[in-house]
C-alpha cells in the first residue's frame, strides 16, 4: 500500500481524541510530503540535525514533535520551531528547553518520559522520580515550558499481557498526576504511548497520542 493509503486507513481507524504522530525519521522528504498531501500534519523525528534540515524545506504548518533521546546541546537547534518534545528525562533537560525557548519568546510543550519497560536501555524517570521532580518544581520556575503529559514505551515483546500491564501502569500515573499535581490545569492532557506494533493496546489503555512509522512509511531507509 502507498503512504497515502496507509495514512488514510490508519486515521480512519483511530478513535476521536487520539493524535497520530507520523514517525518520519530516516525517511526522505518526498515521503513526508506525500503524507502531508494526504492530510497528515503531525510528524515525529528523533535526530536534531535531520529534523532541522527537513523543517527548512517542508510546509510551515507542520507540527514537529521530537521523540528520541535529546542531548542538551541540541536543544538550541530545535527550539525555534519545535511543538512538542516527548523525551524529557531529566531536570537539566527541562531547564535547557526553558532557557532556549525563552530566547525565541516561545512556550514549548513537553512530555515527561516514564520508564515502565523491563529493558534497562529505555530512558525516563521512574514513577517515583517523576513525582519527586514535580513536587520540587515551583509553579513559575519554567515559564517557557508547558508540561502537557507523559510518554512511555512498553517492553519490545510479543507478550501482550506484559505490554498491557506497562501501559496500564503509565496511564495510572498519568491519571494520578492529572488529578493532583495538575488539578485544574487543562494543558496536562497528553499520554503518548503506542507504536506500530502495539498502538491498539495503548489506545485501549488510554493513549491520546500514538507514534507510528513503519505502518505508514514502511521499513526505514538507513
Amino acid at each position: 500500500m502507498s503512504i497515502t493509503e496507509n495514512i488514510t486507513r490508519l486515521r480512519a481507524s483511530l478513535p476521536a481524541g487520539v493524535t497520530l504522530v507520523a514517525v518520519s525519521k530516516f525517511h526522505p522528504v518526498e515521503a513526508l510530503q506525500e503524507a502531508y498531501d494526504a492530510g497528515q500534519r503531525v510528524f515525529g523525528e528523533s535526530r536534531a540535525q535531520e529534523l532541522t534540515a527537513k523543517q527548512k524545506v517542508l510546509p510551515g504548518d507542520i507540527e514537529w514533535h521530537f521523540i528520541g533521546p535529546l542531548q542538551s546541546n541540541k536543544v538550541k537547534d530545535i527550539a525555534p520551531f519545535i511543538h512538542t518534545i516527548h523525551s524529557i528525562d531529566s531536570l537539566k533537560l527541562l531547564q535547557e528547553v526553558n532557557k532556549q525557548a525563552a530566547k525565541h519568546e516561545r512556550t514549548v510543550n513537553v512530555l515527561l518520559e516514564i520508564h515502565v519497560a523491563q529493558e534497562e536501555a529505555k530512558h525516563g524517570f521512574s514513577p517515583d522520580e517523576c513525582r519527586e521532580l514535580l513536587r520540587g518544581l515551583a509553579p513559575d520556575a519554567l515559564p517557557h515550558i508547558r508540561i502537557s503529559g507523559l510518554m512511555g514505551m512498553a517492553t519490545n515483546t510479543d507478550d501482550t499481557t506484559l505490554i498491557q500491564q506497562e501501559f496500564h501502569t503509565l496511564h495510572t500515573l498519568f491519571t494520578e498526576l492529572r488529578d493532583s499535581v495538575f488539578k485544574g490545569n487543562s494543558h496536562f492532557r497528553e499520554l503518548s504511548m503506542g507504536m506500530s506494533h502495539d498502538y491498539p493496546i495503548a489506545i485501549r489503555e488510554g493513549s491520546t497520542m500514538i507514534r507510528v512509522g513503519t505502518s505508514i512509511f514502511g521499513e526505514r531507509e538507513y
